[in-house]
């Protein structure tokens, strides 16, 4: 397959690009310093971009069989206190672009606590994730709710507590509320998820949450 990861030069997006190269895909990573990120491989192509720009993503995405959208904003002053919407937006910017380019199959990061999973949280859970990630987990929700309302094929994930180190390919891909739960999983696992839901019809129109495979 050739996939465009939008975000695809930090944390999950750059994990995402590796993976796929790993993997035998053609990788574009896109993001504001993509050409950066310091991988030489034949099978890469990055480009440098604003994921606000729609014309740069519809170019991008010429030739792609599926985009991974891995994008996110830091926690500081600002998104803690200040209204976000920056996910939400260039979601739907990312969508305006696809229909364009013809494209449909779509894999896009939230986190555990957006949308419908902030149920599946607990009361001290809820309390001590909306006093710091609040505002940008609303933005999340809204950006699933972009999602969910497109007429794309779309995957949307929500890895628990992020953690660094190598894939292990050992986690659990929890389908349905009752069995979501909060863990932890390493970026490395959650792009090797990426990468497989990518080429895997199964997971269209499904919204899972990733965790570790002994979360209880």
């Amino acid at each position: 397959m050739d996939i465009l990861v939008i975000g695809g030069s930090r944390g999950i997006g750059l994990e995402t690009v590796k993976a796929g190269l790993a993997a035998g895909h053609g990788m574009r990573a896109f993001a504001r310093s993509a050409s950066k990120i310091g991988i030489t491989d034949p099978n890469l192509q990055t480009i440098d971009g604003d994921a606000l720009d729609e014309g740069t993503l519809v170019e991008a995405m010429k030739g792609c069989d599926a985009v991974v959208q891995t994008i996110g904003l830091p926690v500081n002053r600002d998104t803690v206190f200040s209204p976000v919407d920056f996910a939400s937006r260039a979601t739907a910017t990312m969508i305006a672009a696809m229909e364009t380019a013809g494209l449909r199959r779509l894999i896009t990061v939230t986190g555990f606590g957006a949308g419908r999973s902030r149920e599946a949280m607990s009361a001290l859970e809820r309390l001590g994730h909306g006093a710091v990630l609040g505002r940008i987990y609303d933005d999340k929700t809204r950006q699933e709710q972009v999602i969910m309302e497109s007429a794309l094929d779309w995957t949307i994930v929500r890895p628990v507590i992020l953690t660094n180190g190598k894939a292990k390919e050992r986690y659990a891909i929890l389908m349905t509320p009752d069995e979501w739960r909060n863990g932890l999983i390493s970026r490395a696992d959650v792009a090797d998820f990426l990468i497989k839901a990518a080429g895997d019809d199964a997971y269209i129109r499904t919204d899972p949450v990733l965790s570790s495979a002994l979360a209880r």
